[in-house]
């Protein structure tokens, strides 16, 4: 037995509920893995009230973490006991103890630790393929990255600058925008006083951005479109203000083009994962990438996570401490 955060149905955090449960002996192709650390990110907000479905109930949320292996099942010779893993999109993270397919784990190298390396899994991944397969980010490349202190924003500004790429980033409060500047983001708009729309035109002398990053979703859409230059790319890779609604493709005036991309898909196969993982691990190893940490609490505690990270009220990365 061991503790784990569950879900009895969709709803407000009130619904997540700390439980003792069963884990169980690990199966064929799986690990059983000790967590030292678990990532906190807004699908599991999604999934917590019912925007992305869940498969039934009870459920236990959390895409990312970190741990090590303390039971290997029957055909895994990827990983022994005492290794150290780390993974990302495999749903059942909020737990002490859990199961996970040894496919869908990486090893973690020494120098990175578990509480960054379940910091970074899914938000670092992300920014990884936005940046170099959504659209290849490079020298002379303008973007927008809205919500350019949080999770992903950090680290895709650092990333962004280090591929050198201007970044105009939105931001929700002045202290935010120091953050984010001290990330690398080239310009910030705090969207509580300036139309980000105008701004980015004004930034650009009216050219527009090459590409617009947006995981805000319904409260800046269809403006980010009117930030793009012609033939220029927009992705939707977030809602954390609500879905986008319908549109007509008449809206995509000036050619634009407009994706929907997700990190199950760009690590879908082994060798993706393994090569996004890599590239990952190399860029803070390096020491180009630093990890900001910046809100811990212990899991018992998830639901105050998931209010303050509603509220716009972190930045940065997000872990549990079991």
């Amino acid at each position: 037995m061991a503790y784990a955060v569950r879900i009895h149905g969709y709803g407000a955090p009130e619904v997540l509920t700390y439980e003792d449960v069963e884990v169980g002996t690990p199966g064929t192709g799986e690990v059983l893995l000790r967590q030292h650390a678990i990532g906190v990110n807004f699908i599991d907000i999604y999934q917590r009230s019912g925007l992305y479905k869940l498969s039934g109930f009870p459920a236990i949320l959390g895409s990312e973490g970190a741990g090590e292996v303390i039971g290997v099942g029957p055909g895994v010779e990827t990983f022994k006991v005492g290794d150290r893993a780390a993974y990302a999109t495999v749903i059942g993270a909020y737990a002490e103890v859990r199961r996970v397919p040894a496919a869908q784990l990486v090893k973690l190298p020494d120098d990175i630790s578990y509480e960054t390396a379940a910091a970074m899994m899914l938000q670092r991944m992300t920014a990884r393929y936005l940046l170099r397969e959504t659209y290849k980010v490079g020298p002379g490349t303008v973007l927008l990255f809205h919500a350019a202190a949080g999770g992903v924003g950090l680290i895709a500004c650092q990333w962004a600058r280090a591929l050198g790429a201007t970044i105009i980033g939105t931001v929700s409060s002045d202290d935010k925008a120091e953050i984010a500047k001290a990330h690398g983001c080239t310009h910030t708009i705090n969207t509580k006083r300036e139309d980000f729309a105008s701004r980015v035109r004004e930034l650009t002398n009216g050219q527009g951005c090459d590409v617009a990053y947006d995981s805000v979703g319904k409260d800046t859409f269809p403006k980010s479109l009117d930030c793009l230059k012609p033939k220029g790319l927009w992705v939707s890779f977030g809602n954390a203000s609500g879905p986008v609604p319908p549109f007509e493709l008449t809206a995509l005036k000036g050619s634009l083009f407009a994706t929907r991309p997700s990190l199950f898909a760009y690590t879908a196969k082994r060798e993706d994962l393994e090569q996004n993982a890599a590239d990952l691990f190399d860029m803070v190893s390096s020491g180009r990438i630093k990890i900001a940490i910046n809100h811990r609490y212990p899991l018992r505690d998830v639901a105050e996570a998931h209010r303050d990270l509603a509220a716009r009220r972190t930045t940065g990365s997000i872990i549990l401490v079991p």
